[in-house]
């Protein structure tokens, strides 16, 4: 059983321990069964977003206004959830993450109507969003986005392409991000595209060593209302940084999540593996191992939820703490993973093992929502200010 200890920590209080007590608990009964199925990701994430809704846990997801848990997006209680879902499988956690990232820019920047339109329809798991930044030539290059928006009356026309799109193919809805102007970062303007606009289609499913629903995506000459703008014109990038200060910290604890799991199988492991004349753990090097292990987990665990309470309770912009949230902690566990699959051996790379599947379903963490290279960049951007 993973170490709970953190959650006596100050960054934290009462209804967070209960949140984190009440899906352990779900989680262990409805989700785990389902932690081995690749089969069919796209119908499973499907599955555990309509289990996450009919739960309640998808009240984390939306302002209290619309059906939430709190008057305004709680990433403490984000965090706790992704950590607690990841310990058991990412697609869980995947699918409870996009129902706020994918729908977080309609939180902070939408219409009264917007946010009544979407809102209670993400909270059932009735409606799947998507978070459309991602192209062929700008990833970590937002200000770079090459698809675009030409008003038309009452309404915009958008055209390009969007690929690495988490929910491609199975959300209700995305909330895009298009060019209305020249002027680089400041001429994109974001807009919610509903998945069955005339002219807009999947492109392509993209398979990846952790499979999960992505793909590639295709908009000519898609017509969208003024009225689905979210802010301004021109504030499409300051609607994208808003959405990610919030979450980049969760991945960060989805991560933290991952490396738990991998330290709770390492120390079974090693406990039950017996090598000359005695178990692994008695070796002092590997108990150096599972000491650093340990130690990485609860740096990452700080960040995060240090990051995490400062955006709750102090400040709304926390771009330096949430980069190196996400930073360290996705780094932290791709060692800690690492270590675990070391400790088991041979058994470690056999497909099946929880092991494996951790090893595979981290190395993602490192490049989505800015990479570590990135959010060095960002870090030191504040610095310098």
């Amino acid at each position: 059983m993973s170490d709970k200890s953190y959650l006596d920590w100050p960054f934290l209080e009462d209804h967070h321990r209960e949140l984190a007590g009440l899906l352990d608990a779900w989680t262990e009964k409805e989700i785990k069964p389902f932690e081995d199925d690749e089969e069919d990701v796209n119908a499973l994430s499907k599955k555990f977003v309509r289990m996450l809704g009919e739960a309640g846990f998808l009240q984390y997801s939306v302002p209290a206004e619309y059906g939430g848990a709190h008057k305004s997006l709680d990433v403490r209680s984000l965090c706790i959830c992704r950590e607690t879902l990841a310990r058991t499988t990412g697609l869980a956690d995947f699918a409870f993450a996009m129902q706020g990232l994918g729908s977080g820019a309609i939180s902070l920047f939408g219409t009264s109507e917007l946010k009544a339109e979407y809102l209670p329809k993400v909270l059932t798991g009735e409606a799947i969003p998507a978070f459309a930044l991602t192209e062929p030539d700008a990833g970590s290059d937002a200000g770079n986005l090459s698809s675009t928006a030409v008003e038309d009356g009452d309404d915009y026309i958008l055209n390009g392409t969007k690929t690495f799109i988490s929910n491609a193919g199975i959300a209700d809805f995305y909330c895009m991000f298009v060019r209305t102007s020249d002027e680089g970062a400041r001429g994109l303007t974001c807009f919610v595209l509903d998945a069955d606009t005339p002219g807009f289609e999947l492109v392509e499913s993209l398979n990846v060593i952790a499979p999960h629903p992505l793909g590639t995506i295709r908009m000519t000459n898609c017509r969208v209302p003024k009225s689905k703008m979210l802010g301004k014109v021109g504030e499409g990038f300051k609607v994208a940084m808003s959405n990610l200060d919030i979450f980049r910290s969760t991945v960060g604890a989805a991560s933290l999540g991952f490396a738990r799991r991998a330290l709770d199988e390492a120390i079974a492991r090693t406990k039950e593996r017996h090598v000359f004349g005695q178990p692994l753990s008695g070796f002092q090097f590997t108990q150096g191992k599972l000491a650093d292990m340990a130690t990485e987990i609860d740096a990452s665990a700080l960040l995060i939820y240090r990051a995490a309470w400062t955006r709750d309770c102090v400040a709304d912009r926390v771009t330096r703490e949430a980069a190196m949230a996400k930073m360290y902690a996705t780094e932290a566990a791709q060692v800690v993973i690492d270590h675990a699959v070391q400790l088991f051996g041979g058994m470690g790379v056999l497909v099946g093992t929880p092991v494996e599947r951790l090893y595979r379903e981290i190395r993602a963490m490192r490049i989505y929502e800015g990479t570590t290279d990135v959010q060095k960049i960002v870090i030191a951007t504040q610095l310098l200010k």
